[in-house]
């Protein structure tokens, strides 16, 4: 999923910056948390959004969790694949297919 490309140039973004002392887990984590309000901000009045502005949130909140992973040194495809996988678990296809109710209650 995530370009090695992408990383790569994250870093070099942040170093050139001179930035990392700024990029703890917890500030990390903070920002994602900002930029997702910024994103659902978009949608705040309505299902209308302009289409550039929700790429522009959208690519920040990937910034940042990117530059989380990076941080912690986890690789977010694997963390998005092995929680995908005991995702399955919860949410069976022949209980939850069709359905928004939460596992504890399938």
């Amino acid at each position: 999923m995530t370009d090695d490309n992408v990383v790569r140039s994250l870093r070099e973004f942040v170093a050139e910056r001179d930035w990392a002392q700024f990029h703890s887990p917890e500030n990390l984590a903070k920002s994602i948390a900002i930029e997702g309000g910024e994103l659902l901000e978009c949608f705040q009045w309505g299902s209308d959004a302009d289409a550039e502005r929700v790429r522009d949130e959208l690519a920040d909140v990937l910034t940042y969790c990117l530059l989380l992973a990076d941080r912690l040194g986890v690789d977010p495809d694997e963390i998005v694949l092995d929680k995908l996988e005991r995702t399955r678990g919860k949410y069976p296809v022949e209980k939850a297919r069709g359905r928004s109710t939460k596992y504890d209650a399938l």
